[in-house]
């Protein structure tokens, strides 16, 4: 079978918490580990949107409306949907699977993660993957 669910890959998780929001993978384990042995991955996502920017809004309340919430979280391959999309941001090296065990880890992981999609969302590039799902 080939794999097609590789990093940096767009994905919309279906299950849980987070189901319908979009995430990005972070890092594949196709094998399982010996906790979880089952095809999983690693992903960072958008729990909370950015709102829409008018013309007439104030620099303060743009900023505000800009802001991302992110969320990281092992997830099993069946409750992903794959999209045809990829995003080239890099968090690798923020978010590892060591990251989801201590609490203090988690957060700072979190706050680089939104930092990373807040820069990615102000370029303009990747305008679909900031956009909530209409369904």
């Amino acid at each position: 079978m080939v794999k097609f669910l590789k990093s940096n890959k767009a994905v919309i998780v279906l299950q849980g918490r987070y189901a319908g929001k979009k995430a990005v993978i972070v890092r594949t384990f196709d094998e399982g580990t010996r906790e979880r042995p089952y095809g999983h991955c690693l992903v960072a996502g958008i729990k909370k949107y950015p709102s829409k920017v008018i013309k007439k809004d104030s620099a303060k309340k743009t900023a505000k409306k800009s802001r991302v919430k992110a969320f990281v979280k092992l997830v099993n391959y069946q409750h992903l949907m794959p999209t045809r999309y990829t995003l080239d941001v890099d968090l690798k090296d923020a978010v590892t699977p060591d990251v989801l065990h201590a609490k203090d880890k988690k957060i700072t992981a979190l706050k680089e993660t939104k930092k990373r999609f807040e820069e990615r969302f102000k370029t303009g590039k990747n305008r679909w993957f900031f956009t909530k799902l209409r369904f």
